[in-house]
């Protein structure tokens, strides 16, 4: 099966990211991928790369409730700027609020909502997903 060419991990935990690095070995997931605990690093390092004309990432997993700048920030942030290359924004959140599911749904680069904790046929699944998309 193909790899994802790029995925940023942006979620504050530690733990969670120590996992998902594991889990994303086992899937053979992506080429490569950048771990960011925050998305105001994760913001700045795509508007870096938008600006420079680098790679920008295909998949785009993203934790809401982070410190310094949020999930939603960031999607705002993202949502706003201009650039051509397909990004797919899947929200991965512990909190199972519709309201939030709902508002996730709202932003045109969000696929999907999906619900932690990520298991290993949960990223199975999600990756044959995306290379279908």
């Amino acid at each position: 099966m193909d790899k994802i060419g790029f995925t940023y991990i942006v979620d504050d935990d530690p733990l969670y990211n120590f996992g998902t690095k594991k889990l994303l070995e086992f899937t053979s997931f992506t080429e490569e991928v950048s771990f960011f605990l925050n998305g105001e690093a994760a913001w700045k390092d795509f508007e870096k790369r938008n600006s420079e004309g680098a790679s920008l990432p295909d998949v785009i997993l993203l934790d809401i409730n982070m410190p310094i700048m949020n999930g939603w920030q960031f999607l705002d942030l993202i949502s706003a700027a201009k650039f051509t290359h397909p990004v797919k924004v899947f929200v991965i959140s512990s909190s199972i609020n519709q309201d939030e599911m709902d508002r996730a749904n709202t932003y045109a680069l969000v696929v999907d909502y999906i619900t932690k904790p990520m298991t290993l046929d949960k990223f199975k699944d999600l990756k044959k997903r995306i290379l279908s998309l």
